[in-house]
């Protein structure tokens, strides 16, 4: 069936569906200090994607209910969020009474369980980003905005390219879910990003534990699940105009969306514009090539119905991008760059009127490109829910690095991606929860440029599990065990004597790649418990297995990695990893304080990871590729050993009650990271986040006038401890010093006959304009500076970050 076909098959399934029968729930929302009816409050059922707002007279009405039992999630502006558990078509009328706080007390978690849950009842720690957290802040990408949480941080290679990184593992240790399936993209290179539209992301769910149970191979480390904003309620068309301009990089972005619901059928749409020139800091003014280019469109159609839901969303991301090589001239201490001449490339000092010049991109630059399409559908029966979701990506990721031969593309991944996950909930009884389900994906990548690093390769995944909830008085236990299976197949590659690709074997040719067949298998489980001490005191426990089937970097790689730059070699031989962590959290919430402290012992076998040869004499193994560009490299190949990771993260937040517009957010997250049976040289694992404290002084207004509504003041001090914990065998990653950065923020609703016009941001990020090097960042190892003596590119300055969000209202 041809694409034209699939989608008129879509369209008329929805149409059918559209016919059922209708149910409603309905009820009143006030201020629980006066009574006084909430209006714009705001629910959300999240196992149906239902959403509805009160009127004038905190009057709400969801349509389109099936039968069952779910968990609504209530939120206010300036009210503690609320949750309760109803069951249709037990219940037709639900009123809630909010507490004034600027806290979020409940909050509802939709990763990795069988159904929404209480992120409290959840064994296993979840951090939460709202929508308001990232518009509250600054950030250049998906990933930069969710640096700040607890236990989470980034490999960075510039602006643009953000790793998530959680607990100390990312890469193929991470699994990011978007749109409700798994982002495929090429994660294993560290200068590929995520293919995301921050402005896309409504709320974001990170969790910090092996989640492999749910989500298969790669999620040994955690989840990050960036979910959509709700349907807009029922009978309205609403949207909203983004505006974000950033002084550092000149950065430019522009986010329109607009949504409608109309009898349970509904739609969305957004598109995203960015554009930004060179970053800049104090070391190194304006930094070479590091601006970056990008367009956005996403869709939404679907229906709303009792019998459930069933959604088609279609993406498409298109990034352009300097890479940063951070070359300098050896007697200015300038960066350089190169040109193409008739006579061929020559290198010049880059010209000082290029760096704040928009959609520039010099010969090294990336182009990637990445369209998905999914179809989620959620069918509910008298018996249970099934859930339906299938998926297909495709990524093209283009990467020019080499002058000698101009602007061609000779890096050029073609990826292909297609999802699938069934999962089937039964009813509650007693408490109890299970679902049982399917999922995986089927994957076919090939290399279309002139520089091979890996293999061409199909492989086919496949999961199956299950996972249960009971809730027994202040008990609430959780658990499930699943089995996976991958197979893999790395293609032949034959290349002439030149390093050029031909179809096959022929005379003096040079077989590049082998092919090849690698069978993994794993088993996966989780068991733990939370338990309500009393009102207040709370503590959690788990015990859990991971399972991650080695990439294809680790098993095909034989060629130059232009990133790192190193020469690679894989081995089709290697074993899965295994991880066994332990988790317990103990935790407070009163109504002046909230605590949690979690700690984590993760100890991992076959750890992955490349390890330098040595050749004959002693010296480094060096081998040439060619086409690469680049002179000969030191070679590393990937093998395994046993690595154990621990840690944790300490949150106090102070919110009095008496003043409830003051409130002091403050963390601490440590990790970490050694191998075992190394010497004290390679004992650490490399690039392990420093030691972190963060603190937030947050102000608002005591009273609040009709014209300007939700100000809010805050001060936050981020500081990076001395990370001295590193690999220091081969003088590939060094001692980086501590730092501290100040931020300041401000903000409000501006409002005009109880409607609201439009909302301010106003974000200072590092304003004392430190300049500083992450460890996690790649370019702290570009060249040294002779004029000054330092060494690589230093990170962004000083930022001011302002944004405008006006609401789009047609219809109500």
């Amino acid at each position: 069936m041809n694409l034209k076909l699939y989608l008129t098959a879509i369209l008329l399934f929805f149409i059918s569906l559209s016919l059922h029968s209708q149910s409603e729930l309905k009820g009143k929302i006030k201020n629980a200090k006066d009574n006084a009816p909430l209006r714009s409050a705001t629910l959300y059922i999240s196992d149906l994607k239902l959403g509805a707002i009160t009127d004038e007279g905190g009057n709400y009405i969801f349509r389109n209910i099936p039968e069952g039992s779910f968990l609504i999630e209530v939120r206010h502006v300036g009210f503690s969020s609320q949750t309760k558990e109803v069951t249709i078509p037990g219940t037709s009328t639900v009123d809630f009474l909010m507490d004034e706080s600027r806290m979020e007390l409940k909050e509802v978690i939709v990763t990795g369980f069988a159904s929404a849950t209480e992120k409290q009842n959840t064994p296993i720690p979840v951090s939460v980003v709202n929508q308001k957290d990232m518009l509250q802040s600054s950030a250049t990408n998906i990933i930069d905005a969710l640096s700040n949480t607890p236990g989470v941080s980034q490999i960075t290679d510039g602006p643009a390219i953000s790793k998530p990184i959680i607990r100390g593992l990312g890469y193929n240790r991470v699994v990011v879910v978007n749109d409700g399936i798994r982002q495929e993209g090429q994660q294993w290179g560290d200068e590929f990003g995520i293919e995301v539209d921050e402005y896309s992301v409504n709320r974001v769910e990170i969790y910090k534990g092996p989640s492999s149970l749910r989500y298969g191979s790669d999620a040994m480390a955690g989840v990050i699940n960036m979910l959509a904003a709700p349907s807009v309620p029922e009978g309205t068309t609403k949207g909203s105009l983004l505006s974000n301009y950033q002084s550092n990089n000149g950065l430019f972005a522009n986010s329109l969306n607009i949504g409608g619901n109309k009898n349970g059928f509904i739609w969305d749409l957004r598109y995203t514009n960015k554009q930004a020139h060179a970053y800049q800091n104090k070391y190194d003014g304006y930094v070479w090539n590091s601006g970056y280019a990008e367009n956005d469109l996403k869709g939404t159609v679907g229906v709303n119905r009792k019998w459930g839901y069933s959604h088609l969303t279609a993406s498409m991301f298109n990034l352009q991008l300097g890479i940063v090589e951070g070359a300098r001239d050896s007697a200015t201490g300038k960066f350089i760059t190169d040109i193409i001449t008739p006579s061929g490339p020559l290198e010049i000092i880059a010209p000082k009127d290029q760096y704040t010049a928009y959609n520039n991109f010099p010969i090294i630059h990336q182009h990637v490109r990445h369209y998905k399409v999914v179809w989620d559908n959620n069918l509910a029966f008298k018996k249970g829910l099934l859930g339906l979701r299938f998926g297909y990506q495709e990524n093209y990721r283009q990467e020019a690095n080499n002058p000698e031969i101009g602007n061609v593309y000779n890096n050029y991944f073609f990826l292909r991606t297609g999802n699938y996950d069934l999962r089937y909930v039964f009813p509650e009884k007693k408490k109890l929860e299970v679902s049982i389900g399917v999922n995986g994906m089927v994957q076919a990548s090939q290399d279309r440029g002139t520089v091979f690093l890996v293999p061409e390769y199909n492989f086919f995944d496949l999961g199956l599990f299950a996972i249960a909830k009971k809730t027994y008085e202040k008990y609430s236990f959780s658990g499930g065990l699943r089995v996976d299976t991958r197979i893999l197949y790395g293609k032949n590659l034959y290349t002439d004597q030149n390093g050029t690709r031909i179809s096959g074997p022929e005379p003096n040719s040079i077989l590049r790649f082998a092919s090849y067949n690698s069978d993994f298998s794993g088993v996966s489980a989780s068991l733990g418990y939370t338990y309500d001490i009393n009102k207040y005191f709370y503590y959690k426990l788990n015990i859990s297995r991971g399972y991650r089937a080695p990439n294809i970097a680790e098993t095909g790689s034989n060629g130059i990695h232009d990133g790192t730059p190193f020469y690679e070699i894989g081995d089709p031989k290697l074993k899965p990893e295994t991880s066994l962590q332990g988790d317990f959290t103990l935790g407070a919430n009163t109504e002046n304080i909230s605590v949690e402290l979690n700690a984590f012992i993760n100890n991992i076998n076959n750890y992955i990871f490349p390890a330098k040869l040595i050749g004959k004499n002693g010296k480094d193994s060096l081998r040439f590729d060619p086409l690469a560009g680049i002179p000969p490299s030191s070679t590393f190949k990937y093998i395994s050993g046993d690595a154990v990771l621990s840690g944790g993260e300490a949150i106090l937040n102070v919110h009095p009650q008496s003043l409830a517009w003051l409130s002091l957010l403050n963390s601490f997250s440590l990790i970490n990271a050694i191998q075992k049976n190394q010497p004290d040289s390679s004992k650490y694992l490399p690039y392990t986040p420093p030691y972190k404290l963060r603190a937030e002084l947050r102000l608002g207004l005591p009273k609040e006038s009709d014209g300007i509504k939700n100000a809010y003041f805050k001060v936050s001090v981020d500081h990076y401890f001395e990370q001295n914990k590193i690999y220091y065998k081969f003088g590939n990653e060094t001692v980086t010093p501590g730092y501290t950065l100040i931020n300041l923020g401000l903000g409000a609703d501006i409002c005009a006959r109880k409607k609201t016009l439009c909302s301010l941001f106003v974000y200072f990020s590092n304003i004392g304009d430190v300049a500083y090097q992450s460890n996690m960042s790649r370019l702290k190892y570009a060249d040294t500076n002779n004029v000054t003596g330092r060494i690589g590119v230093y990170n962004m300055g000083r930022n001011i970050s302002f944004k405008v969000v006006i609401p789009l209202n047609f219809k109500r």
